[in-house]
């Protein structure tokens, strides 16, 4: 049985909070603590990247064509479920446990616990749905902790068989990596201090410094539209390699708006509201501007793997109110995101 989890954290910025910086209000938040477990070494229990943890057999010459991408116009349509195997399940099986891609910064949805060193949230529950499925035990996985901008790399590479972090669908990205249908409806929106004067998506950010995760759809919203917002740090011959403006990780600009590098962050407003819970000095504001969708992703070509995880995703929103999204939902979701009453539907292109 395989039950590992690699890590593979963020260093934090640690400095001195000057005038005016957000100050904490009650002793050390989760934030705090999630933060300075990801950057632990490796815990018990865990294993090390290992080549012979790697992927293997994926990127061979026997996986299937490409088949074409789903038209822009509904880019979260996939391939119709199956459970017929294929060689990308093949060297799973062979492996002994898929692989894959997590968050370990983002609460409520993949995050290490402080206390007992376990990843949980709503994408754990769901990657562990997948395990079980293919491999007959949720503990039959390796979890690898990889930030927003190396997610479609770690499938090309094939340092993982999947990604399951809060990974929106979208017209760029399906031309990188191959999606399953829709797990759950997001939307981006500003997170920001309280009484910050921001009221949203709009005109209130013009001249702030605002934090996005590189690679992001946060990141690809603002370079559309900034509404005169400062989003990324331009080279001044000082510190160009550093933009303290676009970052790895989406917790980091949490940290740094707590520590006032930053007045507000854009991000999906379902990992906001976590970020909001740990921290009752800032708030969600204004409403989401987008609609998005959050995929399953393998790489291109590992349609047996795509077609296989839509055969779970159909199995885990069966049931209704007592299926299995709905009681992992209500388990880390709800009381930030209290009125989904159901997960979106699956829709096929073929």
């Amino acid at each position: 049985m395989t039950n590992h989890a690699d890590t593979g954290g963020t260093t934090y910025p640690d400095g001195p909070r000057g005038p005016g910086r957000l100050r904490r209000r009650t002793g050390v938040t989760v934030a705090a603590a999630v933060a300075l477990t990801a950057a632990l070494a490796l815990l018990p229990g865990t294993r090390e990247n290992r080549a012979e943890d790697a992927p293997r057999g994926l990127s061979a010459g026997a996986v299937p064509a490409v088949e074409a991408a789903p038209d822009c116009a509904a880019p979260e349509r996939s391939l119709r479920p199956s459970t017929a195997d294929g060689p990308s399940i093949a060297a799973i099986r062979k492996r002994g446990s898929l692989v894959v891609g997590v968050d370990q910064n983002s609460f409520r949805w993949g995050y290490r616990d402080p206390a007992t060193g376990t990843l949980e949230g709503f994408d754990i529950d769901l990657a562990r749905a997948i395990a079980a499925d293919i491999l007959g035990s949720p503990n039959d996985i390796i979890f690898r902790a990889i930030p927003t901008n190396q997610r479609v790399g770690a499938l090309e590479n094939g340092t993982v068989d999947l990604v399951v972090r809060t990974m929106t669908i979208n017209c760029a990205r399906i031309e990188q990596v191959a999606f399953s249908t829709a797990y759950f409806e997001a939307g981006q929106q500003v997170l920001a201090p309280r009484n910050s004067g921001i009221t949203g998506f709009d005109a209130s950010l013009s001249g702030k410094r605002v934090c996005t995760a590189e690679g992001s759809t946060a990141y690809e919203a603002l370079a559309e539209n900034s509404y005169g917002a400062i989003f990324k740090d331009e080279a001044d011959g000082t510190d160009a390699d550093e933009d303290r403006l676009t970052v790895p990780n989406q917790l980091d600009c949490l940290v740094r708006l707590q520590l006032g590098e930053v007045d507000a962050v854009v991000t999906d407003n379902a990992l906001a509201a976590g970020q909001a819970a740990q921290d009752p000095a800032v708030e969600l504001v204004g409403k989401p501007f987008t609609q998005e969708y959050y995929g399953v992703a393998a790489k291109l070509g590992n349609n047996d793997l795509v077609r296989r995880v839509n055969q779970v995703l159909v199995e885990y929103r069966a049931g209704g109110a007592g299926s299995p999204w709905m009681r992992s939902y209500e388990k880390w979701l709800k009381a930030g995101l209290p009125d989904i009453t159901a997960p979106p539907a699956a829709t096929y292109r073929d």
